[in-house]
């Protein structure tokens, strides 16, 4: 939903099939344009199929590499024509001249494949995009949940009806992005990285990621991801992908209550998500509840078993029905979510977090 911004900057990716047994969900929330957002929404799930990583197993490593590949993939005259190519219209015809007269052959000399050729052109120094977006991601296999975020975008699960945040809100304040950002040489002002940008980690934003003696995962904003690993269990209802236009409006648990309420009467899942957007958008321009707002819903099939049967397509107003579900992390951090804010008490971003500890006894039984 646009909501009264004067243009929809958010993009969202749903694959249900993205190999036999996998199904990949993202939620992207630009800022500063909408070419970002875009760009992850296309080439972000491929480049996780594509990192040797996924092919070990490892998800949790070959998403983590997509999200720093984004920023690279950005750079360079190639950069410049795939994004010019998601822009406006005057960009896109700059964008297919430019790919007409620069673009090499897709291989090399040998007969070798290269899917992100290097590319001499007028643009081939460009450093990368200014704007940006968050990026919070659900990669769902078998009966396991991998969640990586880069942002304030949100993912939250339904365990028997109560809410659990799988990532944490990557704002300024925080004690860990406080630290990076100034000894990376930034600061904060107003609550905003350098004054200005109120995320402390995103895709893209390259005037803060040019301090050549830092790798990517400590430069003043980082598109380095949380990546929490958690396991499935048969008490879980379904998450939520939403961005921070949702989160502003409802807490977690509100949220999770509401979707609750309107699946009483309400079985398609685009419909659920309508009611959600409809009732956190404003009357009137100002305030609260004019963001853009998009938000993926994923209910889960009951009992979760490994290759589960997938529901209804995905609907372009941003809401999913696939196969499997996730648990939460440990402690404190993984009391229920009660609050929309960055402090909230949330599920851990942390590797590999099993479902035994997790506060609530989960059952296996089919």
């Amino acid at each position: 939903m646009q909501g009264w911004r004067a243009a929809m900057e958010d993009a969202h990716a749903a694959i249900t099939d993205l190999d036999t047994s996998t199904s990949f969900f993202g939620v992207y929330d630009g800022h500063g344009g909408k070419v970002v957002a875009k760009f992850c929404a296309k080439y972000l799930h491929q480049q996780v199929l594509k990192h040797e990583a996924y092919l070990q197993g490892d998800v949790g490593t070959s998403v983590q590499k997509a999200f720093f590949r984004m920023d690279e993939m950005m750079r360079g005259q190639r950069g410049w024509r795939e994004l010019a190519a998601l822009g406006d219209r005057l960009n896109k015809f700059s964008g297919m001249i430019e790919g007409l007269i620069w673009s090499p052959r897709n291989g090399d000399g040998n007969g070798n494949t290269d899917d992100w050729a290097f590319e001499e052109g007028p643009h081939s120094d460009f450093p990368g995009p200014t704007s940006g977006c968050t990026a919070n991601v659900a990669i769902m296999r078998e009966n396991q949940l991998i969640v990586a975020n880069a942002g304030d975008s949100r993912c939250v699960i339904s365990r028997k009806g109560q809410a659990y945040n799988l990532s944490r809100d990557h704002k300024p304040d925080l004690e860990v992005e406080r630290e990076r950002i100034l000894k990376a040489g930034g600061f904060i002002h107003a609550g905003r990285v350098n004054g200005s940008l109120n995320l402390a980690r995103a895709i893209g934003d390259m005037e803060f990621k040019q301090n050549k003696f830092l790798p990517a995962e400590k430069q003043i904003v980082t598109a380095d991801p949380d990546i929490n690993i958690v396991d499935l269990c048969d008490d879980d209802d379904f998450i939520v992908l939403a961005c921070d236009g949702v989160w502003d409006c409802m807490s977690s648990q509100q949220l999770v209550d509401f979707i609750h309420e309107q699946l009483k009467s309400e079985s398609k899942l685009s419909a659920v998500c309508e009611r959600v957007l409809d009732r956190c958008l404003a009357p009137t321009a100002g305030g609260e509840g004019c963001d853009n707002m998009t938000m993926i819903l994923v209910q889960f099939k009951k009992p979760i078993l490994s290759g589960a049967s997938l529901g209804d397509e995905p609907s372009a107003s941003s809401e999913i029905l696939p196969a499997s579900g996730a648990s939460p992390g440990d402690e404190s951090s993984a009391s229920p979510a009660d609050e929309p804010s960055a402090s909230s008490k949330k599920l851990p971003a942390s590797v590999d977090v099993n479902a035994e500890s997790i506060p609530v006894e989960c059952g296996s039984s089919s």
